[in-house]
């Protein structure tokens, strides 16, 4: 008897946000491994918000997924099946599995499958020491590079980027700002993750107000900002921003549906004659290994906190995702497959 694989694919395109409709869950029986290959039997899903990008049929850094097969997303699991001598069944692994129970992976092709260090809890590698934490120690090392004592804010705040990143700055001994959504997520950010303030921007109805509260936040102006939302957040941001400050821009989920995300004072970058640069972690694999020793090291001293929300069970992915594009998750999004 063959042994099934549960999968959720994407069916039709998403038109502004996604629906359940847009997904189905999909029974097929795995494949017998060739020379090379693994088997992995997934724990893990990690949810993130490239993924509604790459629903849409349209111009952007990768190919739109193609319908009718399972969604994308970092998975991490057990070997369960093994023909490549450098993992045995049992190995803790990491990899792009995408949304189902088991992935056949060509374990020969460089990058596929990496092993997980067992003494770290193996979600943290979708979170702290995976794409999210290297996102953030890429954005503040190469674009933001700020200095000692420098003004440090971060959208998106309680989420596994904006974590992390706060986190990393405060290493460095940069005064913390983080923005996020709610008394709850702003009371973690401070509280737990050790920002210096965070301010709750569903508490600012308009610019004016975000605008105040970053003033009463950043008395001396910002230096570097994190940007995971933009809209209004980051309309707020440059009006506070100092001369030569820099801008990491890793998303802009205040769009993702298709929401219009003009600019209000573009003048301010010549202004401030700012660098904004927007990024891709997946197009700097070079440093993946120097920015995983130090999150791998900050997460095992516990210098370096996490949270996590966890859906249980595969079929409740769509759901999960649909959530945390409205911000309804509190720190990672994963999906326990099993």
């Amino acid at each position: 008897m063959s042994l099934m694989n549960t999968q959720i694919h994407l069916v039709s395109r998403p038109v502004g946000e996604p629906r359940a409709d847009n997904f189905a869950q999909v029974e097929v029986p795995v494949p017998a491994l060739e020379d090379g290959q693994v088997l992995v039997r997934h724990q893990f899903l990690s949810l993130d918000p490239y993924m509604r990008g790459r629903m849409d049929d349209a111009k952007s850094y990768a190919e739109p997924h193609p319908l009718n097969t399972p969604m994308i997303g970092g998975t991490v699991g057990l070997v369960e099946q093994s023909r490549h001598p450098a993992f045995q069944v049992g190995d803790p692994v990491v990899g792009m599995g995408g949304w189902q129970t088991y992935s056949v992976v060509d374990a020969q092709k460089p990058g596929m499958l990496r092993k997980a260090d067992p003494r770290l809890p193996l979600s943290a590698y979708l979170g702290a020491v995976g794409m999210p934490g290297v996102t953030a120690w890429y954005g503040l090392t190469q674009i933001m590079q700020p200095q000692e004592g420098q003004t440090v804010t971060v959208s998106a705040a309680s989420g596994a980027v904006g974590g992390a990143l706060g986190q990393l700055a405060k290493v460095r001994g940069c005064r913390v700002v983080g923005i996020a959504g709610g008394p709850d997520k702003c009371a973690y950010v401070k509280d737990e993750l050790g920002f210096d303030e965070c301010i709750d921007y569903k508490a600012c109805p308009d610019l004016k107000a975000l605008r105040s509260a970053l003033k009463a936040a950043c008395p001396k102006g910002i230096d570097a900002h994190f940007e995971n939302v933009g809209g209004m957040i980051l309309d707020a941001v440059m009006l506070r921003a100092n001369a030569f400050s820099r801008i990491a821009v890793c998303g802009m989920i205040a769009g993702y549906n298709g929401e219009p995300l003009p600019m209000a004072n573009p003048s301010l970058i010549l202004v401030n004659r700012m660098r904004i640069e927007g990024f891709i972690v997946s197009e700097h694999m070079q440093l993946w290994p120097q920015a995983l020793k130090e999150l791998g090291g900050l997460v095992a001293q516990g210098q370096l906190k996490y949270r996590e929300s966890i859906a249980e069970g595969l079929e409740k992915a769509p759901e999960a995702f649909m959530g945390l594009l409205k911000g309804r998750n509190f720190g990672k999004q994963l999906v326990r497959i099993c």
